[in-house]
């Protein structure tokens, strides 16, 4: 049996001011497509559907459209759960008759967690939609004052799942959740404060394949059988690095899994380009991927007048600039210090290294003593 496995959608999401709905839609174009190349049996979505729980409608119709084509176009069920940004109650809107279409949306958890059952040559595997829950909910829903965190509540409803659980199915689950020794980026979302978000691998014990969502890079946990497909595409400069894909799941008859990725091609990528500020400008005119979304890590040590505009000269879907501290220099401003207890000479002598890479030199320091004396005699006679 085979399966597409996604997840970490984020339809709607906002990065630096600039809606990537877009490109979210040209990724999805391109899912479809493979989709009727690979024809799986069902696709496997692992939450995070939309960026936050009240999505823009362009987000909504996009998803509306997207589903309509895989379940009613080419006539494949979806799987599909919610994750910790989406809302629960909207996603999961007129799932029971979606299920009738071929489309099973679960948003919130249930006392029981029903499966859908496919058949294939060797027999049914059933697959078991688990929507992400808060603890204090699941503890509630299950009547256990024992679950206190992420790893308790999914444990209870996966021993529950399996005292249900028919040996002679193969089984599958679609979770979102942290589970330990997964590799994280900046762009998700933390489930909780400290460690009592993350689930062991364990939890998901006798199962033959975990399909994952929540951490943004693609990857196995411990097993190949514990997986994450990864986001739909690039959601921050940390994850610049890291190539997504799409997991073409095959399941055989002994339950034994293997997983290819297939790499989809944004219409723009996210790259962070490191240099002086008139290189990239140069380099930028016969740079085929000018397009880009691009973050310059910048090394001039000099002040710099209007950076941005500058650089979108050559790349006018530019994001962001870092300016490259120089080895050796002292770093600014403590971020933990309280800015009211510090003097204005030291506030501008950290604003002005950060900006330049470079101390203030002796007659530079000696004019900003100067300046500062000045402003505070002209204070005191305002007072006065």
């Amino acid at each position: 049996m085979r399966f597409l496995h996604t997840a970490d959608w984020h339809l709607g999401r906002v990065y630096h001011g600039l809606s990537l709905l877009e490109d979210q839609s040209n990724l999805l174009d391109q899912f479809v497509e493979l989709l009727r190349n690979t024809k799986p049996d069902a696709v496997l979505i692992a939450g995070d559907i939309y960026d936050r729980s009240v999505p823009p409608a362009d987000a909504v119709r996009l998803l509306d459209e997207t589903l309509t084509r895989i379940v009613i176009g080419e006539k494949t069920k979806v799987i599909l759960i919610a994750g910790n940004h989406d809302g629960p109650d909207r996603l999961g809107f007129g799932s029971r008759l979606l299920s009738e279409a071929g489309l099973t949306v679960r948003g919130m958890p249930g006392k029981d967690v029903e499966p859908v059952i496919l058949t294939d040559q060797h027999g049914e595997v059933a697959i078991y939609p688990l929507p992400y829950a808060e603890p204090s909910l699941v503890r509630q829903l299950l009547d256990s004052e024992e679950i206190t965190d992420h790893n308790a509540g999914l444990a209870a409803q996966m021993a529950r799942l399996r005292a249900t659980h028919q040996s002679a199915r193969r089984a599958i689950v679609v979770a979102h959740a942290f589970v330990q020794g997964g590799s994280v980026s900046e762009s998700e979302r933390p489930l909780s404060v400290g460690g009592s978000g993350s689930v062991g691998v364990d939890v998901f014990e006798g199962m033959d394949f975990v399909a994952l969502g929540h951490l943004h890079r693609p990857q196995t946990v411990g097993e190949p059988r514990i997986h994450y497909s990864g986001s739909l595409m690039k959601y921050s400069f940390n994850e610049a690095d890291q190539p997504k894909s799409i997991s073409l799941v095959e399941l055989d008859g002994e339950g034994q899994v293997s997983i290819e990725r297939i790499t989809l091609t944004p219409r723009r990528d996210l790259r962070i380009l490191e240099g002086h500020l008139q290189e990239l400008i140069d380099a930028g005119a016969a740079d085929p991927g000018r397009e880009d979304y691009v973050m310059a890590r910048l090394a001039d040590t000099g002040a710099l007048l209007d950076a941005m505009s500058k650089l979108r000269t050559a790349y006018p879907n530019a994001l962001a600039i870092e300016r490259i501290q120089s080895e050796g220099s002292a770093a600014g401003l403590d971020p933990g210090q309280d800015h009211r207890k510090i003097g204005i000479q030291e506030l501008f002598s950290g604003f002005f290294e950060d900006m330049t890479g470079n101390a203030l030199d002796e007659d530079a320091l000696k004019l900003l003593v100067s300046e500062i004396s000045a402003i505070d005699r002209g204070e005191r006679e305002v007072i006065a």
